[in-house]
Parts: C-alpha cells; sequence; structure tokens
C-alpha cells in the first residue's frame, strides 16, 4: 500500500463490471493501481444505463450482481475496498457499493474522469466533475464516425474536455484516420509487479487469448470496409505451425467446432479462452506459463496503421515473455527486434521466432525491460495526468 493520497480524487469509468473477464479486470486494476501510486485518491465506478453480459450465458442481462460480485473481490484484494460503484441506469436498476447520494457526492468532489475505453456516457451528475478525460482503446471507428457525421459519438466526445488514444498514430502522415479533434498518445498502463512473479522456465507454447469472430463492428470509411474481428487475419497465417513443427502454438478462444477444426487441422492447439478469463490467476497463469505470445490484431488497427498496441500483449511483456505482433504502426513509438517483434507477413513471424529461440533468455530479459521502460503505470499515466493539469 502506499502513502496517504495527497494529490486529489480522480474516478476511473469503463466496462469493469460490464465485462468481468480477467482481461478487463487487470485493465482497469493497472489504472486504479497506477493512478494510487501516483497519490490520487481513486474510485472506480460504473454509472451506466446498459445492461452487463454475461459470460456463461453469452448474454446480456439486468442482473448485474454475479458480475458485481466476482470483480469486487479482485478490487478489495488490492485495496480498493469502499472505493467503488455499480449505478444500474435501467428500470429496477441496482445500486450497489458506494451509495447513490455518495456517488453524487464523489462527482461534485473529483478532480478528473477517466472514461477509459469511452464505454460511460457522460451524465448531467458527471457534468460537474472538473476534468473528464476520454481514454480510447480502441482506435479508428470513433474517428470515422465522427468523420461521417453521428451525432452520438459527437454528444459523446464533446462532454469531455481531453482525448488519448491508444492509437499512437494518429495525425500522423502515415496514418489513415480522419481526424476532427486533437487525440493524445498514451498506452495501457501496467501495473509491473502484478506479473513479476512469473515462472523462472519458460513455457512450451507460443500462445494468446482472443475472440475467434465478432459480428456486427466493421466500419465503413471512403467505400471500404474495415474489420474489427481476429480470424480474417489468423487465417492468414494458419501455416505457422507447419513452418516450426518443433514448436506449439496454441490459440484460447470461443472458436466454434468449424473453426476449432480448421486451426487444430494445421496444427495449432485450440484451448478455451472463457475458462482461461474466468478468473484473474487462471489469465495470469496462461500468460506466465507461455513461452511467448504470438497474435494479431484487427484489420480496424492495421490497415490504417494507428499505433494501436495490446493491453494483453503488454502483459506478456511484463511477465518477461516475448511477443510477436501484427505491426499496426506501434513500431515507431516502442522498440522491436529484442523481446517484442512486428510482423507483416509469415516470413516475419519466421524470423521473430527463430530470434528469439536463439536465445530465449536475452528476448525474455528484453521483454520485461520494454514493459517497466513503455508500459509501467506510474510512467505511463503520469505523462497522462501531466498533460491534463493534474
Amino acid at each position: 500500500m502506499t502513502s496517504a493520497p495527497t494529490r486529489g480524487k480522480v474516478i476511473v469509468s469503463g466496462i469493469l463490471f460490464w465485462y468481468p473477464l480477467a482481461g478487463v479486470t487487470y485493465q482497469f486494476l493497472h489504472y486504479l493501481i497506477g493512478l494510487r501510486k501516483l497519490g490520487y485518491d481513486v474510485y472506480y465506478i460504473e454509472d451506466s444505463g446498459r445492461w452487463v453480459y454475461d459470460p456463461v450465458a453469452r448474454s446480456i442481462t439486468g442482473d448485474a450482481w454475479p458480475n458485481v460480485s466476482r470483480v469486487v473481490k479482485t478490487l478489495e484484494a488490492h485495496g480498493f475496498a469502499g472505493k467503488w460503484a455499480f449505478r444500474g441506469m435501467y428500470p429496477n436498476g441496482p445500486c450497489y457499493g458506494l451509495s447513490e447520494s455518495e456517488i453524487f457526492a464523489l462527482y461534485r468532489e473529483a478532480d478528473a474522469l477517466l472514461n477509459v475505453t469511452g464505454a460511460q456516457d457522460i451524465r448531467e451528475e458527471q457534468q460537474v466533475i472538473k476534468k473528464r478525460i476520454y481514454v480510447e482503446s480502441d482506435p479508428f471507428s470513433a474517428q470515422v464516425k465522427l468523420h461521417n457525421g453521428d451525432p452520438k459519438v459527437r454528444a459523446l466526445l464533446d462532454a469531455h474536455h481531453a482525448f488519448f488514444s491508444f492509437g499512437e498514430n494518429l495525425g500522423q502522415p502515415d496514418c489513415d484516420v480522419p481526424l476532427d479533434r486533437t487525440w493524445l498518445p498514451t498506452r495501457q498502463p501496467i501495473a509491473t509487479e502484478l506479473w513479476s512473479e512469473a515462472a523462472s522456465g519458460a513455457g512450451s507454447a507460443y500462445n494468446t487469448i482472443t475472440t475467434w469472430h465478432n459480428d456486427g463492428k466493421g466500419v465503413e470509411y471512403r467505400g471500404e470496409v474495415y474489420h474489427w474481428t481476429k480470424d480474417r487475419e489468423f487465417v492468414r497465417f494458419l501455416d505457422l505451425p507447419k513452418r516450426r513443427p518443433q514448436l506449439q502454438f496454441e490459440l484460447s478462444t470461443d472458436a466454434d467446432e468449424k473453426a476449432r477444426a480448421l486451426l487444430e487441422s494445421h496444427g495449432f492447439r485450440v484451448g478455451n479462452g472463457v475458462s482461461v478469463s474466468a478468473g484473474i490467476e487462471s489469465y495470469r497463469d496462461y500468460i506466465c506459463g507461455a513461452r511467448g505470445e504470438f497474435t494479431v490484431a484487427r484489420d480496424q488497427y492495421v490497415r490504417p496503421r494507428t499505433g494501436w498496441f495490446s493491453d494483453r500483449s503488454a502483459c506478456y511483456l511484463a511477465a518477461g515473455r516475448p511477443v510477436i505482433t501484427q505491426e499496426t504502426a506501434f513500431s515507431k513509438f516502442i522498440p522491436t527486434g529484442r523481446g517484442l517483434f512486428a510482423f507483416e507477413t509469415l516470413d516475419d513471424v519466421l524470423a521473430a521466432i527463430d530470434a528469439i529461440e536463439s536465445d530465449y533468455a536475452a528476448h525474455s530479459k528484453a521483454a520485461l525491460e520494454i514493459a517497466h521502460e513503455y508500459f509501467a503505470a506510474e510512467r505511463v499515466l503520469g505523462s497522462l495526468m501531466e498533460r491534463v493539469g493534474l
């Protein structure tokens, strides 16, 4: 635990209770821990009119308590008891954690709201918060929708004072994303101590945790559809296991039987992504037990060269696990070639694997160094808060 906070009250909001799988839990936990380290009195508040997602039934439900009860155990274990609330702003919606009056008082007292993932609509009660900061984890969609005149996106963005994006290349000459306002670059903060107890020995498989297919999130821009689903990218690299048969490659995912058969026929092992992501221990153990990560990025990040980098891949780096991931222009901002590799072709992937296997210990050490230098929560959030004047 850190000393008593001295730098004001900050609220983090997002999808922690809405989508209670471990990857999301870690994403927000890193923000909370990082801000607390910097000396802020930090709270997590989810104040939304949306029903939550039930990962077991794979459906939307108004009963938020199973999600809340699962996530709160983690929050309290890390010292955030009494520092959270879920307020369901739908008919008969519940309020858990802080009472409604306590939430409203917090809004009046808060110095800033970090709307991480941009999932929180700014309610009337929240407009008293001095600085409302939009932190976008998925670049391209909002910018294009705004460019296309979407009034809901404009209203959401206009309710904020500052705009940050994991798309670190936004606004650069080689980035094909339309902009109507200034987006400041940021990336996922990592509380590196949560990953520092990784197993000392390397695991056997290059793996990743991913959703195989997403429907309905394609975005049309200048007559072309930009996709937000990973299966389209993974199928380009199906021959990888056969090209390096001495190694193991695994996807823990929600793939259906047809997709599973396709992956297995090409030599990929297929794990259960929902089971791995059900608890923060199983998620962490899976990453720490990997040899490294091989993964792809969505078309919406790759083709426009957004500069996006995965919060999950940052966790692999923090666990000292080398990462091989698809180029989005992130290599302009984060060093590659030791511990971290950007690829465009299968030959690039094979060269990265051969480099790692030639000196695994050195690349594991380099991965850890990248995590501390470029993703440490105090660095990332310290820079963000300084740029908004806090």
